[in-house]
């Protein structure tokens, strides 16, 4: 039998008044919005016409749009009849961050748990009680306890079985339902490395200037941690790429700007020149592909003209290509 995929985020059924809630748009009336509260397996609430803004409303539609996702205040709860008053204006700018990072969290978590039911024939809510629920209480919330769930699930399911199970392993954690779900957990949550990189033109054209150009890169890199190991690229003389892989974004950009700063250093004290075209930042996989298109793009126009005389003009241009030593356009 399929296992029931309906379940709440959160061990109470509706929300406390005050509490900032995300809402979907489902429909729009006279009175104002009718809304699924998301965290609470969709039941409906209302944001009345008075509370959508602070400002006179002229037009509910650029207020409020279907299918839109809202954070928004709960003003009242009728637990009995299932009425809940919402509230848009008296959202402060620092409860919609707030509300937005715990509801992406719920939502991961709760994706892992409907996966595992799925994929173990569980009901959801059954996972809830014996997981999702107690890490909520125990951690703040689940997505806290599943981090450290990556390293060491068993020490988790522990705690789990004796603070909030008095020590009985809840029939529902069968083996296979904890392989699923620390299977999940990995899958999901195991965090990526960011890449982090500065664009810069270095330039000597000093006597031997080739060769500073080299050490002065070479000091850049020597500004790599036991955390990030920093790499500098030639894209095309002047252009150059400093780039590292960290889990800590902060730690990343401070390593590649000391790391800029000590190239810039060692190139000046041979009158050669370092200038940041941009700065330290994380990039994406889009980013890095336009990077390594450009690359390619410039080595097949070099071999396009390989066969040309060589002037000195062309050899002062080309003082940036420092890597004489070895083929690859990369100092490691």
């Amino acid at each position: 039998m399929a296992a029931h995929m309906d379940c709440r985020m959160y061990e109470s059924k509706f929300p406390e008044v005050d509490d900032v809630v995300m809402v979907q748009v489902k429909s729009i009336a006279e009175m104002g919005a009718y809304v699924a509260l998301l965290e609470y397996n969709g039941i409906e609430g209302m944001i009345l016409l008075s509370e959508l803004s602070r400002r006179r409303i002229r037009s509910i539609t650029k207020l409020i749009k279907v299918g839109r996702q809202e954070p928004v205040m709960v003003l009242r709860v009728d637990k009995e009849k299932g009425y809940i008053d919402l509230s848009k204006r008296r959202v402060a700018a620092e409860d919609i961050s707030a509300c937005e990072d715990k509801y992406n969290k719920s939502k991961m978590v709760h994706s892992i748990v409907r996966h595992v039911a799925e994929t173990t024939g569980t009901e959801v809510e059954e996972l809830y009680e014996a997981i999702g629920w107690p890490l909520y209480k125990a951690y703040g919330h689940a997505f806290e306890a599943f981090k450290f769930m990556v390293q060491d699930p068993e020490s988790i399911f522990q705690k789990l079985v004796d603070e909030h199970h008095g020590g009985q392993q809840p029939a529902v954690l069968t083996p296979e339902v904890k392989e699923a779900v620390v299977k999940n957990v990995r899958r999901r949550m195991t965090p990526q490395p960011l890449k982090i990189r500065a664009d810069v033109e270095l330039t000597c054209y000093a006597y031997d200037g080739v060769l500073f150009i080299k050490e002065a890169m070479r000091a850049g890199k020597s500004a790599s941690t036991e955390a990030c190991t920093v790499k500098v690229k030639l894209v095309a003389p002047p252009l150059y790429v400093l780039t590292t892989q960290t889990l800590d974004r902060n730690l990343g950009i401070e390593v590649v700007n000391a790391a800029c700063e000590a190239c810039k250093g060692a190139i000046e004290e041979h009158k050669g020149r370092l200038v940041i075209k941009a700065s330290a930042r994380a990039v994406s996989e889009r980013d890095d592909r336009l990077l390594t298109d450009q690359m390619k793009a410039l080595e097949e126009k070099n071999r396009e003209v390989a066969g040309d005389d060589e002037s000195d003009d062309d050899f002062e241009e080309g003082m940036g290509d420092i890597d004489v030593e070895k083929p690859a356009l990369e100092l490691e």
